[in-house]
């Protein structure tokens, strides 16, 4: 708990206009803001995602202004996740199968309407994931467009997958609580 205080703390000091800062989660180093397609993204909040007491990978929420919920998160004109891969025992199959629960949950169930979208999504799992790989998928209204290492993979349109893929770590039954509330700078 001591350090998402720690980290609630630092990211209101990136937002006060040190955005040259990095900021370490469980050994990443997070940079205070990035630059995508234009847009200038500052870190929100970071946390580790974990199971079983394994650090499985730090995930961040980078916006334009800070929020505190999902409605502030969709309510900007773009948003950013970025997955940062901790954990050898992470592989292909074992991301897939907990991406496709995510949106489950996401959808309550229901992912017929975005079912295109979401396996054209999976695609970008079929290669091998190591430990050090970094995923970062960057919103805007109606569209997510998906990068690994850097490289791009993927802008799949529409605004429920949209929605959808941001539940997955922001909404009312998200991968971890406590990745939420620090990604959310809570």
């Amino acid at each position: 708990m001591k350090s998402l205080c720690s980290l609630s703390l630092v990211s209101a000091l990136l937002f006060s206009g040190s955005a040259l800062a990095v900021t370490n989660v469980a050994g990443i180093q997070l940079p205070g803001s990035v630059m995508m397609q234009d847009s200038q993204l500052a870190l929100n909040g970071a946390g580790v995602r974990s199971k079983f007491f394994m650090d499985l990978y730090v995930g961040s929420l980078y916006l334009p202004k800070s929020a505190h919920t999902l409605e502030q998160v969709l309510a900007q004109p773009s948003s950013m996740v970025r997955l940062n891969i901790t954990s050898g025992l992470i592989t292909a199959e074992k991301m897939q199968d907990a991406i496709n629960e995510g949106f489950d949950l996401a959808t309550d169930g229901d992912i017929s309407p975005i079912k295109a979208q979401i396996d054209t999504f999976m695609a970008m799992f079929a290669e091998p994931i190591k430990e050090g790989d970094q995923f970062s998928f960057l919103t805007s209204e109606g569209s997510v467009t998906s990068y690994k290492n850097g490289k791009l993979l993927s802008t799949i349109d529409g605004e429920a997958f949209r929605l959808a893929l941001l539940k997955i770590w922001l909404g009312d039954e998200p991968a971890q609580d406590s990745l939420k509330e620090a990604m959310l700078g809570e």
